[in-house]
């Protein structure tokens, strides 16, 4: 397999608190991959290091065979990394279409206009499954699934190569959950590699082919679904039980 994305000896920490420490792992292209650990154990903060948003204290992040380490988050997204936020994040005042419309302008390389940027707005936001009705509503007034299928659809609207998901079913139930997951696959299967990050086991044990399992800043487990779940260091640390 072709590997996508490498991370090496990734560390950081804010002030005195070690946040990661020598964390290494691949994805390969075309992979769903789970990042999973307690809270605290460093998973949004990887995902902020590979998109750009937070530099390395030190180690490097290879994409697509090239070093993204420590790149600009605009130059990364340029070249085929996006991420949506554990927190959603959204122009409250601008509607659904121009907020999706951000990020087609904001990830493209090579010069769309605003009317192409506004039509692949809303192409997106009918892939993710976003009411046609509210296409033109102020975000202020939508509920946290709605925000939350427009922060999916802003994300890939920068047409990725690589997704960095993080807990993007918080706050739903499970109907809603059971379609997030189908959205997931299906932006898998239209070619789009995936990083999650997710506490719902039951999730990230059925989309993943493989997971790595974070504690305290540390990589204490990386392997299938079924090796995590068995896995007793990860029991111990984070399951509580087998999970298989």
């Amino acid at each position: 397999m072709i590997t996508l994305l490498r991370v090496e000896n990734l560390t950081k920490s804010f002030g005195g608190l070690m946040a990661l420490r020598n964390v290494s792992f691949h994805v390969n292209r075309g992979e769903i991959v789970g990042l999973v650990g307690p809270n605290g154990a460093g998973k949004s903060t990887l995902l902020n290091m590979i998109s750009g948003i937070y530099g390395l204290d030190y180690g490097s992040i290879m994409f697509n065979g090239k070093d993204i380490t420590n790149a600009s988050p605009y130059k990364i997204c340029r070249m085929g990394v996006a991420k949506t936020f554990q927190l959603v994040h959204s122009f409250p005042e601008m509607t659904a279409c121009e907020n999706v419309t951000v990020g087609a302008l904001f990830g493209s390389s090579d010069g769309i206009n605003l009317d192409e940027a506004r039509e692949k707005a809303s192409i997106t936001l009918d892939f993710v499954g976003f009411s046609g009705e509210k296409f033109n509503k102020p975000v202020k007034n939508l509920n946290v699934v709605e925000l939350r299928l427009i922060q999916l659809a802003r994300a890939l609207a920068t047409e990725p190569n690589l997704l960095l998901l993080d807990e993007v079913t918080t706050g739903l139930n499970p109907s809603e959950s059971k379609k997030a997951v189908e959205l997931i696959e299906k932006i898998r299967d239209m070619g789009v590699t995936i990083l999650m990050v997710e506490h719902v086991m039951r999730i990230i044990m059925n989309l993943s082919q493989r997971i790595v399992v974070l504690h305290h800043g540390e990589k204490i487990a990386e392997g299938s679904p079924k090796e995590i779940g068995s896995n007793q260091t990860v029991i111990d640390a984070y399951l509580g039980e087998r999970f298989l």
